[in-house]
């Protein structure tokens, strides 16, 4: 048998490359004061990156509000939309520039890879709330899957992993779809 892929062997969807948009990893407005990056890298069960994920993110405006911008795939510069849809790189490498949310403190992630057979949902908490019942109902090195660490040296920048399997394993949501 032979080792190496033929056209019979398909090995996509190619979401990284498929998907993107121009801005897409800027939810923040250009030059706003307050932007922050928050970036990391996708890996595998090995702890491999894995190259041309894309990872969807939503959020609350620094507000609180959820009603988000019209045209959240064209950005205009100037508005903040709540979403942002950004590719890895051949490293696995992400980065996004948004705003911190206001409200509940943490970004709605969606995860999109090669040989997943559906998509991942999880969270991106700056910090944990009292009273919510995601990060209490976790042991604590479960819930610290789920918490962006300020990076020290630089500025307004977070590091978030997602580590689809292993050890640290990020914690993903089960989301039941409505019928």
């Amino acid at each position: 048998m032979p080792s190496e892929a033929t056209p019979s062997q398909p090995i996509g969807p190619f979401f990284g490359t498929a998907l993107p948009f121009p801005g897409g990893p800027d939810a923040a407005p250009a030059g706003h004061p307050e932007a922050v990056t928050v970036h990391g890298y996708v890996l595998d069960g090995e702890g491999e990156p894995v190259p041309d994920a894309l990872l969807e993110f939503w959020q609350a405006a620094p507000d609180g509000s959820l009603a988000g911008a019209p045209g959240s795939l064209r950005r205009d510069g100037a508005a903040f939309t709540g979403f942002a849809r950004v590719p890895t790189g051949g490293d696995g490498h992400y980065a996004l520039r948004t705003l911190l949310p206001g409200g509940a403190p943490y970004l709605a992630l969606c995860l999109f890879a090669r040989g997943l057979p559906r998509h991942l949902f999880t969270r991106v908490y700056f910090r944990f709330p009292d009273g919510d019942p995601l990060p209490a109902a976790l042991p604590a090195d479960r819930r610290a899957t789920l918490l962006a660490v300020p990076e020290p040296g630089r500025h307004r920048s977070y590091r978030f992993d997602v580590r689809l399997r292993g050890a640290a394993e990020t914690v993903f949501l089960q989301v039941e779809a409505d019928s």
